[in-house]
């Protein structure tokens, strides 16, 4: 099981803690500095990227998230002596196919929706392409972005998902909790300001659904794939005033944005759909036990389950 992956390093409340807090309390310091100051993120992001230009803000943007990958590996290597493979997935090796797989399946679907939406309506889109600056962010999106994503699935999904699951014995406790932190963790963004509370359940929704794969498929990799997916096309294809990646994408998004029923299709439609997909492909089972049930001791996975499991 993937929880139970966490016994082949070196526990401890006090390790499994202090960088997952340290992030959230970053977080929860820069929402309140915004709401105490009535800071207008929309215009200072604006004031930036008209001082610095659109690919030279996002490159700062997205530089923290490299660093962040860096130390939670090498936190995950030295202080916990576990593998970058057992805090991926508990086969016995990671599965780029899976990776692959989901990163393609929702390129499509995202490009594919994308356009029906330009095609009934024209009138939201502005052709935006201008060559330099696209080939520009494509090579920045291309080398920053899956770090971001795969930043953010690391330590939600892999690290906090199996520290907190060894820490409360059972596997609901840590899909909820890192669901919610994982849809807090976007309260700052300007969307959010923009169209209201009500989007948070698009990204706690969201964080739900990256859970549920994570311990059906007792690994990252759809995670890791399908996230780096959402962020690359988005930033490339679509960009708006009113979205933390304002890049120079090929179309530009000008309606005003509200929330409607389109913001909860992927939650309550769309994601379902790709859960049973990949049910189907990989033959998931049980899904009681694997999202809800107890965790092994220490004692019990580590004399039965000797070897990672075979791929499926």
């Amino acid at each position: 099981m993937y929880v139970e992956q966490g016994y082949k390093g070196e526990l401890g409340l006090w390790k499994y803690f202090l960088i997952p807090m340290g992030f959230i309390g970053l977080m929860a310091l820069n929402y309140a500095v915004i709401k105490f100051l009535n800071i207008d993120v929309e215009a200072l992001m604006a004031s930036e990227i008209a001082k610095k230009g659109a690919n030279r803000f996002l490159v700062e943007m997205l530089v923290p998230f490299v660093v962040g990958i860096v130390l939670l590996f090498l936190w995950v290597k030295y202080i916990h002596k576990q593998t970058l493979t057992s805090l991926t997935t508990s086969r016995r090796k990671i599965d780029w196919k899976r990776v692959f797989f989901a990163f393609g399946l929702w390129a499509a679907i995202t490009i594919s929706l994308t356009a029906i939406d330009m095609y009934f309506s024209p009138e939201d889109y502005v052709f935006n392409f201008k060559p330099e600056p696209f080939l520009y962010l494509m090579i920045i999106a291309l080398l920053l972005i899956p770090i971001q994503t795969s930043f953010e699935e690391y330590l939600f999904r892999g690290y906090m998902i199996q520290g907190l699951g060894i820490m409360a014995k059972n596997r609901w406790v840590p899909l909820v909790v890192t669901s919610v932190l994982f849809g807090l963790m976007h309260i700052g963004n300007p969307e959010v300001e923009k169209m209201g509370a009500g989007i948070m359940v698009y990204y706690i929704g969201t964080g739900f659904f990256l859970g549920i794969m994570t311990l059906m498929d007792r690994g990252l990799e759809l995670a890791l794939g399908f996230h780096a997916s959402n962020n690359l096309v988005t930033a490339l294809l679509v960009t708006a005033d009113s979205t933390a990646f304002q890049v120079d994408a090929a179309y530009k998004y000008v309606a005003e944005p509200t929330l409607g029923f389109d913001a909860f299709v992927p939650v309550f439609v769309i994601f379902p759909i790709l859960l049973f997909v990949f049910a189907r492909k990989y033959g998931w089972t049980d899904w009681k036990d694997r999202l809800t049930g107890r965790v092994e001791t220490k004692e019990v996975f580590l004399a039965t389950n000797t070897a990672p499991i075979d791929d499926e």
